[in-house]
């Protein structure tokens, strides 16, 4: 196999193998065989397979508990000196009671415990099913020794051991299912079934366009009700208020408002109207609404959603690896303690009963359990509660490194600024700006770039010219050819760097230069159009800083962060936006492209610095895989959500410190849990070797154990 891990809050795992050198039945053997049945996962089947699981454990539990109370009622009595004086028949007639009521405690309610314990040492593994067996089975067969010995007998011992662990098991099951209820809650959402829009073929229908989609019965369309997994990329679906929108799509035609909350975290319903874009699994309140389908099944956000967070969780968090290590040797060291304690109380004098007791709780107190759960479980909560607050975080290794950041560095477009730029003004050079727009335009339908959006939303009227040889430069222009001659648009370094001229001031009429330089001070983005190698067009783009951006920075500033803007703009449109978030101390670094901004990180790390770099495009990329941690805001290009080690659903900057927040508390939450797991035992483990703990004490104190690990883990669904 090439990879494997496996997740022991979630109980899933990630296996990658290479089908030339193992086949996957020889892989599930071998998994079989040390004591685990693989299933496959199926995320809609997950949930009931956890409720299954959880109803199995309720049963076993309470037939435990049953049987255990009717045993104690008899424990209790012979504690109590009931029983003395009594006859030997008398008395061994409730030890037969005894022996009956504790077998299926022992060999129903026990099962898993005896089968983890068979495979495990078939295989020459030992797990925490070996301790709980190893204890409860000594006790039971040495009772019935007892029997046949005249002595007393120790029944009640052996069921509340299985008895009270199987209700720390099942309280765990419970925690662990509400820890992962934000997950079950998104696969909820996924709608079944949807209303598909079919045309009529007969004659007469209007035109397309001239069809009312939402009153179609009239013009000669209608709904049709079908599976959700039946629906493809261009279909149409109709959706009415309060229904769920099925798929991802743009609206076609009306109006309403959407409540997003379960992908953003934002619970103020957004406003949709035709060209917005719609996601599968949000509400649709109050309007009708057509729109087309551009996403399905696994490819829809909702989808990476899930399926992100799940990867998340079962990414490991370095901090993990100790434990692990810890809990492969815990085992055969408790088993080796414990016969140690037995032999020492037998030798230096003690009763063979008090021997065998003292070694029992040596094994039943033992909580390997705590420190293999100390990890998964807070990593499980930490990522569910972010994906609910709209903040993704793809592992618990990240987890671990946003702990330690002190340096935040924003890129600027579309990250500090809104992103939707909107183009102030253009200019031709040598031809008319209607002109320079209908080349610029014709070029940049072809771009992704968010400036691209801004020269198309105003040349969108003139009819584009056709391009061939395109290409783009990440953050610096495109180029392409338009009747054999070259057109160039990109930033004054990009024209001056392509061989065309030496500098733009040369080529630049003097009030040019100084319209320039005051669009760039009021904070407009300045880009130029070259054709057949001359200075053809100037525009100018604008975009508003984000209303948060102020209180963010302030946010990162007072959590003892250093912030650092860095853009491919020039210097004076990057220090008019920086001057807009009125707060001082903040590094401003222009002018660079992404290898650039990616060295500049680099550069900040070798000082010692640990870096997050927060970006939104595919010039960030190379910055946001050289950062520490690289978060991408929502509105992000795919290559940059690929990059990210955490995205932001909801495009608010104030996230970034939510976001290193909860990582902070989720890594405490880890290293508290691993404490309370290791002092644990090391308390434990001595007090029961020196005879202080009876087992069904130490069997209450383990599971307690346990439970704490839980329960402090839960405290990070309450913020």
């Amino acid at each position: 196999m090439a990879s494997a891990k496996v997740n022991y809050a979630t109980h899933k795992a990630r296996i990658r193998w290479n089908p030339q050198v193992i086949d996957i039945r020889e892989i599930l053997t071998r998994i079989n065989s040390v004591g685990y049945t693989p299933k496959p996962f199926i995320a809609e089947a997950h949930e009931e397979q956890l409720k299954v699981a959880q109803r199995d454990l309720l049963l076993r539990f309470g037939t435990a508990a049953f049987f255990s109370m009717q045993l104690m009622l008899y424990s209790v009595a012979m504690y109590a000196g009931y029983f003395q004086g009594i006859g030997e028949g008398t008395k061994l007639f409730f030890q037969i009671i005894a022996l009956l009521l504790t077998t299926p405690v022992l060999f129903y309610s026990g099962m898993p415990f005896i089968s983890g314990t068979v495979r495990g040492l078939r295989n020459l593994t030992f797990n925490m099913d070996v301790l709980i067996f190893t204890g409860a089975g000594s006790a039971y067969l040495y009772s019935i020794y007892q029997i046949f010995a005249g002595g007393e007998v120790y029944f009640d011992t052996s069921a509340m051991i299985i008895t009270l662990i199987l209700h720390g098991r099942y309280i765990e099951a419970g925690a662990k299912g509400r820890a992962s209820s934000h997950i079950a809650g998104l696969l909820a959402l996924n709608p079944k079934e949807a209303r598909k829009i079919v045309r009529s073929q007969e004659s007469g229908v209007k035109s397309q366009g001239d069809e009312d989609l939402i009153n179609g019965e009239a013009y000669g369309v209608r709904t049709e009700t079908v599976p959700v997994a039946s629906i493809q990329r261009g279909d149409l679906i109709q959706i009415t208020p309060g229904e769920r929108i099925p798929l991802d799509g743009i609206v076609n035609e009306g109006s309403s408002e959407v409540d997003e909350s379960m992908l953003t975290g934002e619970s103020k319903p957004v406003s949709k109207r035709a060209g917005s874009e719609v996601f599968c699994g949000t509400q649709n309140l109050y309007g009708h609404i057509v729109f087309e389908v551009k996403r399905t099944g696994s490819d829809t956000v909702l989808s990476q959603i899930i399926r992100t967070v799940e990867d998340a969780q079962a990414r490991r968090a370095p901090v993990q690896a100790l434990a692990d290590r810890v809990v492969g040797y815990f085992v055969p060291a408790v088993l080796i303690l414990s016969f140690l304690t037995g032999m020492m109380w037998f030798v230096y004098g003690s009763a063979v009963t008090d021997s065998i007791m003292n070694a029992v709780s040596v094994l039943v107190i033992a909580c390997p359990c705590a420190l293999g759960l100390a990890t998964p479980l807070a990593i499980l909560l930490g990522t569910s509660v972010g994906a609910s607050r709209g903040i993704l975080i793809k592992g618990g290794d990240i987890i671990e490194r946003a702990k330690d950041i002190d340096t935040v560095v924003l890129d600027k477009t579309g990250t500090i600024t809104e992103g939707k730029p909107e183009l102030a003004t253009c200019y031709g050079i040598g031809i008319s700006d209607a002109e320079a727009l209908s080349l610029a335009s014709s070029l940049e339908r072809l771009s992704e770039h968010s400036i691209a959006k801004a020269i198309i939303q105003d040349g969108g009227v003139v009819t584009p010219y056709t391009v061939t040889n395109f290409a783009a430069y990440p953050g610096q222009g495109i180029r392409g050819d338009i009747d054999g001659k070259s057109v160039l648009i990109g930033s004054r370094r990009y024209i001056e760097t392509a061989g065309i001229f030496k500098t733009t001031d040369d080529v630049l009429a003097p009030e040019m230069l100084s319209v320039i330089e005051s669009q760039e001070i009021s904070g407009s983005t300045v880009v130029f159009l070259s054709y057949d190698g001359k200075l053809a067009g100037v525009f100018a783009i604008s975009d508003r800083v984000r209303e948060e951006a102020g209180e963010a920075v302030a946010m990162m500033q007072k959590m003892g962060h250093d912030v650092t803007m860095i853009t491919g703009d020039n210097r004076n449109t990057a220090l008019t936006v920086a001057d807009r978030i009125s707060l001082d101390n903040v590094k401003v670094m222009a002018e660079k492209y992404p290898v650039e901004k990616a060295e500049a990180i680099r550069k900040m790390q070798e000082d010692g610095r640990k870096v997050i770099m927060v970006g939104d495009g595919i010039n960030d990329a190379p910055a946001l895989v050289q950062a520490d941690v690289g978060i991408a805001m929502g509105r992000a290009t795919d290559i940059a959500l690929e990059s990210a080690d955490m995205v932001l659903m909801r495009s608010d900057l104030r996230l970034v410190s939510d976001a290193i927040k909860l990582s902070g508390k989720t890594y405490r939450t880890i290293k508290q849990n691993l404490f309370w797991a290791f002092a644990y035992n090391m308390v434990a483990l001595p007090l029961a070797a020196a005879g202080m703990l009876h087992p069904i004490f130490a069997a209450i104190a383990m599971t307690l154990s346990s439970l704490s690990v839980v329960g402090n883990s839960m405290r990070l669904k309450r913020g």
